[in-house]
């Protein structure tokens, strides 16, 4: 059965309030960096693929704006394919441009963005952009629901980072990397966190050709390691219909880490074989899985 479809079946959310204190240790945040970078539910076919059964919906609807949120290691150009397929379908797409400097300033300018659209909204964040969705779409009546594709879903209390070492398998490590020392503009340093250009490859986009994820290493954003470490004070998906796309070839964010999350979250969730840059390699799930959500919403 072709891997572009899913199955999904309906998780019922009953929201449990959690919160819990967490501590980034230097390997969670070395690895963490790194990473920085739906009524339907996942089920895996005989073969390791998944599939989806079709939601069906008033075509005269009118239909929400997606907003494409990126993580660290990569832009809003990363999100093309999948802005081609959405607008095709008649979507209206915005990709907006995270600044990747703290958690609550990040999420600041994505809420000033959702304020400027009118009519619902479907957020999507990607890596480190789950994290920034979960904190910005709190009493932002228009946000209908949360898509997370190999993100971050952080409780009230935890950084990214916690989460970032949750579980092993993460291919960033600290060899990996490279932190660069910047200029704040306010009298303070902060570290800029890289992936080594020959790594790039291999942590984020393991199925792209060799020269292309070359090009992407060159034009890769850096994330504030501050960023990382900075704990979430709000979690919307407590009240908000939330998708998850799981990648199962992920070098970096594990698998494990992104169910737990997912399952937390009462997620309609999906799985797909792809590496944590899933919107470039398998762009036709990342579409789909939106479009449940927006379908379901609406």
């Amino acid at each position: 059965m072709d891997e572009k479809r899913h199955d999904m079946s309906r998780r019922h959310p009953q929201p449990s309030r959690r919160s819990r204190r967490a501590t980034l240790t230097i390997a969670g945040a070395t690895a963490l960096a790194a990473i920085a970078v739906p009524a339907l539910a996942a089920g895996v076919s005989g073969d390791g693929k998944t599939t989806t059964s079709a939601v069906s919906t008033p075509s005269s609807a009118a239909k929400p704006t997606v907003l494409l949120v990126h993580g660290a290691w990569a832009d809003s150009s990363t999100w093309s394919p999948v802005i081609d397929r959405l607008q095709g379908q008649g979507y209206p797409v915005q990709a907006i441009a995270n600044p990747l400097r703290g958690l609550s300033s990040d999420a600041a300018y994505l809420k000033s963005r959702i304020k400027s659209i009118e009519g619902p909204v479907v957020l999507v964040g990607h890596s480190y952009g789950g994290s920034v969705i979960s904190e910005a779409a709190t009493r932002e009546p228009n946000v209908k629901a949360l898509v997370y594709v190999a993100a971050f879903a952080p409780a009230a209390g935890e950084s990214t980072g916690t989460l970032a070492a949750k579980n092993p398998g993460s291919h960033a490590t600290p060899d990996v990397l490279n932190p660069v020392p910047f200029d704040q503009g306010n009298g303070t340093d902060g570290t800029d966190i890289y992936i080594k250009p020959d790594k790039y490859r291999d942590v984020f986009a393991a199925s792209l050709p060799q020269k292309r994820a070359n090009g992407l290493a060159a034009v890769q954003r850096p994330i504030n390691a501050a960023a990382l470490e900075e704990t979430a004070t709000d979690a919307a998906w407590k009240e908000l219909p939330s998708w998850y796309l799981v990648t199962r070839q992920d070098h970096a964010l594990p698998p494990s880490t992104q169910r737990f999350m997912a399952k937390r979250a009462h997620a309609h969730t999906a799985e797909t074989s792809a590496p944590h840059a899933v919107m470039l390699t398998r762009p036709d799930a990342v579409t789909d899985l939106i479009r449940h959500a927006a379908t379901a919403t609406r």
